[in-house]
């Protein structure tokens, strides 16, 4: 079967699934999620090109991935399993991704325990909450600064106009994925705190910190910081800007950035305009090479539950030697 009668199969079946709503079980139980499928098509210059359908060992493994929550309600005490599946992934194709409970002590204040996401970074990791395909060199690149889960305690606070957190966790970074930290606290421990302010009218400011102490699996202590802006321009227009910084040693070491538009010209079709980039200090560029990613990815609302997108992105190389590459996306996501 060739590639094109491959991806309208893909779409075709996408748009088959009947649209519904989160499912209530009962008032304590409540069931959420959604199915993504991806095309993608790659070419860096003077190379073959190559593609993918459904298949999560590619750059963006979120693109195609189904994830199944079940969120719990037993006043003051809220949770959280999640069930997640990215095809063909080396490792772990199913995994429990989130496995937390949260203690509401009032006054705006919560604590939570167990295996959740971190605080770091303004793109979402769940594609059903993203606006494109793929990720920025923020999220995705090298230095590979933002965080993703990890297991520990956290303490949140937050009212309409700030929020912070402070969290204790197993590994801020892992040699396990994303989808867990190392399980240990002994030979190292991580750290993240966040702070964000909202009292501003269509802005958001948010800071925050993430580190992994020295030992275990890290050679060197590391340190991440990011920092993020959103802003709403208008009822049709939202931007944003983020830059982090990591420090890692000798060969994690640089800084990251995006600047983000999302343009709404009716309530079905918007598209996003995102240009980002990674810059590696000393020894970290005989591991990667500096790039900058520019992105357009429109964005079709077929119904409330399903989302069609597509995007072009050019990662433009900088050194000797270096090779450009083109990526072309089709994407169908559906969420319940």
């Amino acid at each position: 079967m060739n590639t094109c009668l491959k991806l309208a199969a893909g779409l075709a079946l996408a748009a088959s699934l009947t649209a519904y709503a989160d499912i209530k079980v009962n008032d304590n139980l409540m069931i959420n999620g959604y199915a993504a499928g991806a095309y993608e098509y790659q070419k860096v210059k003077g190379l073959a090109a190559t593609d993918s359908l459904f298949d999560g060992t590619k750059d963006t493994p979120s693109a195609d991935a189904v994830m199944t929550a079940f969120n719990f309600t037993f006043k003051p005490v809220t949770g959280m399993v999640s069930l997640y599946y990215v095809p063909n992934l080396r490792t772990n194709e199913l995994t429990v991704l989130d496995a937390y409970a949260t203690y509401d002590v009032g006054g705006g204040f919560s604590v939570t325990g167990g295996k959740f996401l971190s605080y770091l970074g303004y793109e979402a990791f769940h594609t059903a909450s993203m606006s494109q395909i793929t990720y920025s060199p923020v999220t995705i690149g090298t230095l590979g600064a933002i965080a993703a889960y990890h297991s520990g305690v956290r303490l949140d606070y937050g009212d309409k106009n700030l929020s912070y957190g402070f969290a204790v966790v197993d590994s801020e970074f892992s040699p396990n994925g994303f989808a867990k930290g190392d399980g240990e606290f002994v030979h190292n421990a991580g750290f993240e705190a966040f702070v964000k302010y909202t009292a501003i009218a269509d802005l958001t400011l948010w800071a925050g910190i993430g580190q992994d102490t020295k030992g275990g699996f890290q050679t060197e202590s590391v340190t991440v910081l990011d920092f993020w802006a959103e802003y709403k321009l208008s009822k049709e227009a939202t931007g944003a800007v983020e830059f982090s910084t990591k420090d890692g040693g000798d060969f994690a070491k640089g800084s990251t950035w995006l600047v983000y538009l999302n343009y709404a010209l009716d309530p079905k079709f918007s598209t996003v305009f995102r240009v980002g980039g990674e810059n590696l200090s000393g020894k970290t560029k005989t591991v990667g090479r500096n790039f900058t990613q520019y992105t357009i990815g429109p964005s079709f609302k077929v119904t409330d539950n399903l989302t069609v997108r597509a995007e072009y992105s050019l990662y433009k190389y900088s050194g000797a030697g270096a090779r450009n590459k083109n990526l072309l996306g089709l994407q169908a996501v559906f969420k319940f």
